[in-house]
């Protein structure tokens, strides 16, 4: 995870229903004859995020999520507010794959993304709002879009020009020209590729990977689930992800690099998790980890759901080292506006914390500005510019102001 919360919410659905969830029943209405819709998104943090008409009333925000089974309402208020009858509550078990959450079902729910409509459907709706994105992603979200809303079609994900595209997959033609065509395993309605992670020099783990569009991170990796999947030489300990009542602690570090197809990926930031030995493997699929938007975004991406097939589009041609913050500081926004900041965790050893910059500490300026004139992505880009960069805050610490001061630096 990056310091100020890039690659933090990785699978934010990584959740899984216990039985008793029932058959999905909606209808889809689009104009006649369109073989082909577009859903333009915004690209936030790391995330992919369409507007949602929820209900004919809310415009809402929602994270188009592949590697999530169902969609989800994070804000109950809002069907509190339209007065839904919730048929049934739900177990859920959060992003450390063991924690219990809650859900209860809402049916009779209608989603609109531009020409699509989805009307008389069933949606989970959070107990609470378990995710927080806004204030661990500076992300103002409000449910995310699994894939029993969009695995009917065929699915085009293009990074650069940020559209979605879903086919009708009757008369979806496979694409030609660039597109190579790479195994995919489709399992409870999400997709699964095998990659070669060259963790050393002379250590590769041809590794079964969720494609995760959820996640705003490059790579996770389980380090159970196979002998050579071992934390490398550097590494720090962190933060790696959201769960109930706080942080998920986890490693961070490097692989060699990943290899799709012709596409190599030099020094990945990864992040590494020690799964449960309860774990529900027949929910995880057995796989190794999970690949996100960091590195996906490098391909203009076709899901066929239908077939189980997948088409890559390189649209990088010379990759480069990720850059890891360089400050230490991990950051959470609140406020009405998202642009109050609060320091939540300081990684030992970092700039950061050679500065004395504490836990609890709120971020009043930067280099001389505000900084409620920054997003939290912004504050991301500053931490991690060059080696050797100064950088001058102000922090307010029961209600005295402080100055700090620290040089960037390569802490992974």
């Amino acid at each position: 995870m990056k310091s100020t919360l890039t690659g933090l919410l990785f699978g934010v659905l990584a959740f899984v229903v216990q039985p008793g969830w029932g058959q999905m029943v909606y209808d889809l209405e689009l104009r006649e004859n369109l073989n082909k819709i577009d859903i333009p998104f915004e690209y936030q943090n790391n995330f992919i995020v369409v507007k949602v008409l929820f209900n004919n009333i809310f415009p809402l925000k929602f994270i188009f999520d592949t590697g999530a089974e169902h969609s989800i309402l994070t804000k109950r208020e809002i069907t509190d507010l339209l007065q839904v009858d919730y048929q049934k509550r739900f177990t859920l078990f959060g992003a450390d794959l063991s924690t219990e959450l809650y859900a209860y079902l809402a049916r009779g729910i209608s989603l609109q993304l531009g020409d699509l409509k989805a009307t008389n459907r069933s949606i989970l709706v959070l107990d609470e709002d378990y995710l927080r994105f806004e204030e661990f992603a500076g992300v103002n979200i409000q449910g995310v879009l699994g894939a029993d809303f969009f695995r009917r079609f065929v699915v085009r994900i293009d990074y650069q020009h940020q559209m979605i595209s879903l086919y009708d997959p009757r008369t979806f033609d496979p694409p030609r020209g660039k597109y190579f065509r790479y195994p995919m395993e489709v399992h409870r309605g999400k997709p699964y590729i095998w990659v070669d992670t060259h963790l050393t020099r002379d250590t590769v783990v041809r590794t079964k990977l969720l494609m995760d569009t959820g996640a705003s991170l490059a790579l996770l990796l389980y380090t159970a689930t196979d002998p050579d999947l071992r934390l490398p030489d550097r590494y720090i300990t962190s933060n790696i992800a959201m769960g109930l009542g706080g942080f998920l602690q986890g490693y961070i570090g490097r692989v060699r690099n990943v290899q799709i197809q012709q596409s190599i990926f030099p020094e990945v930031i990864t992040n590494f998790q020690e799964v449960p030995l309860s774990a529900d493997t027949n929910f995880t699929n057995n796989r190794n980890g999970i690949i996100g938007n960091q590195l996906l975004r490098n391909f203009t991406i076709i899901i066929d759901y239908i077939r189980g097939d997948l088409y890559l589009l390189p649209v990088v041609k010379k990759i480069k080292p990720a850059v890891y913050d360089r400050s230490g500081l991990v950051l959470s926004a609140y406020g009405a506006s998202l642009s109050r900041y609060t320091v939540v965790d300081v990684v030992a050893g970092s700039p950061a914390a050679g500065a004395g910059i504490r836990k609890g500490d709120e971020l009043k300026s930067i280099n001389g500005l505000p900084a409620g004139l920054f997003s939290l992505e912004d504050i991301t880009k500053k931490l991690r510019k060059k080696v050797g960069k100064r950088v001058r805050l102000v922090i307010e610490r029961d209600n005295v102001k402080l100055k700090k001061e620290f040089e960037l630096r390569n802490i992974l």
